[in-house]
């Protein structure tokens, strides 16, 4: 709905308030999802509450696309852009995508988006990430199940990549991450075990199995946990390299199945 200089003053002046730091982004985005005076009072009150912006509006702003969001699905962060630019950097059209721990499906939407005709599949552990996920991506391509069990067994040993943001925060740290975080997304998509990387671990170690020769696998990490990722590929047999950006905080270990030009060990470590 529009509002008036007057009332979108007034609104911005709410939310700042209330500890909105990009206050005025935010009246703009919660007008924007109402038609009426009364939806947007009952939106601002939850907003002044504490809800995630996201899921009031329905969706999030990443690389570039309107990504849906539901309520107890983890939210894209724009830090996973890193991941998505280096899963984009070694895919081509036919290519197969899998995107593990999909959440909203935001990785491999993105990739798409970047890399027509590449053929994505995903999976998530929580009902609620594969229905959410099913509306970002062909739902088709959407499994719900533990990693790769649930995927078509045809899959095995042709996928060119894996993409994975598994939980990485240590089970004894989600009590310190942001309210939004912590008291709106389902633990399940939170909790990476007792140092953080028990899912992504097993990942790494089951991938080989299903990628191509010269496949890779891409996680995003974090930087206390880095040497840790890093060893986990290196016992799995696969070639390591890093991969960070300073602005978004971005981490990314990727492993692939021999050396390949670019891509060597310990390139680009931070």
């Amino acid at each position: 709905m529009h509002l008036s200089p007057e009332r979108l003053e007034a609104l911005v002046t709410r939310l700042r308030t209330a500890g909105c730091v990009f206050a005025e982004d935010e009246a703009e985005l919660l007008a924007g999802a109402v038609a009426s005076g009364e939806e947007l009072e009952a939106l601002v009150v939850r907003r002044e509450a504490g809800d995630p912006l996201e899921l009031l509006v329905g969706w999030v702003e990443f690389c570039g696309l309107k990504v849906e969001v539901a309520p107890g699905v983890f939210v894209p962060r724009q830090r996973t852009t890193l991941l998505v630019e280096e899963a984009a950097s070694l895919l081509a059209r036919g290519d197969v995508l899998l995107d593990l721990g999909c959440g909203t499906g935001a990785i491999a939407a993105a990739v798409l988006s970047r890399v027509p005709g590449v053929e994505v599949y995903a999976v998530d552990i929580d009902p609620a990430a594969v229905a959410c996920a099913r509306r970002n991506l062909p739902p088709d391509r959407v499994f719900e199940g533990d990693l790769f069990h649930p995927l078509p067994d045809g899959l095995r040993g042709s996928v060119a990549l894996v993409a994975a943001n598994a939980p990485y925060v240590p089970t004894d740290a989600i009590a310190l991450m942001p309210r939004e975080a912590r008291d709106h997304e389902h633990r399940v998509a939170l909790d990476g075990g007792p140092d953080g990387l028990a899912v992504q671990r097993r990942v790494v170690a089951a991938a080989r199995e299903w990628l191509r020769p010269g496949g890779h696998v891409l996680v995003e990490t974090g930087r206390t946990q880095l040497d840790a990722t890093s060893d986990a590929f290196r016992e799995a047999g696969m070639e390591v390299a890093v991969r960070s950006d300073d602005e978004s905080g971005g981490l990314v270990v990727s492993g692939t199945t021999y050396p390949k030009s670019g891509m060597e060990a310990g390139s680009d470590t931070p």
